[in-house]
């Protein structure tokens, strides 16, 4: 297996694909998660290192700058996302498959870099009122920010035939394990 693959996981926000990343670390002990870093505030329960790499906007401009980002993007004014080159490098060099859970831009710009060492999978909701309803069931996000998010995602959903494949997440447990056949055939090829 080539240990210089990655796979990428974009969705709008609220579709399922963090859940379905995690549920897919049972199967492949090669992946490791690439934690991203992001100039908004923690929300609760997140840690530095682990969830992000929490930076203050200036930190994260000052690190553009010096290209230390492999991708980034200001998916929101003045709320900025990005890969780090270190992150890429860090996971490689264990000999680990690189895992993203990144914004749908950032995952076709991350699938242009890598080419066909990534797996471009786009997590798809079953409808836009149930992903709706996802945001509004987590309870974090206020009014203004769901309706921020659902405004996004309508844009997203239209870029999903540019990925490798779409996942329907209607049936999490049926998500998850098309989602594991197709890493899995990528993975042995």
């Amino acid at each position: 297996m080539n240990n210089r693959k990655a796979i990428l996981f974009s969705a709008p926000s609220g579709s399922g694909k963090t859940t379905i990343i995690k549920q897919l670390h049972q199967y492949f002990d090669c992946f490791e998660f690439s934690i991203s870093a992001t100039s908004r505030q923690p929300r609760e329960g997140e840690l530095h290192g682990k969830d992000y790499y929490f930076l203050s906007i200036g930190d994260f401009r000052q690190r553009v700058e010096r290209n230390e980002f492999l991708e980034w993007e200001e998916v929101y004014e003045g709320t900025c996302y990005g890969t780090l080159r270190s992150e890429v490098e860090r996971i490689w060099d264990n000999g680990h498959v690189i895992v993203f859970d990144v914004d749908v831009k950032g995952g076709m710009n991350l699938k242009k870099i890598f080419g066909d060492d990534a797996l471009a999978i786009f997590v798809m909701p079953p409808s836009i009122e149930v992903l709706e309803q996802r945001l509004r069931n987590r309870g974090t996000e206020s009014e203004e920010s769901i309706q921020k998010r659902l405004g996004r995602s309508a844009l997203e959903l239209k870029e999903a035939p540019k990925f490798d494949v779409t996942i329907v997440n209607d049936d999490l447990q049926q998500a998850v394990e098309e989602t594991r056949q197709v890493v899995n055939h990528f993975l042995e090829s």
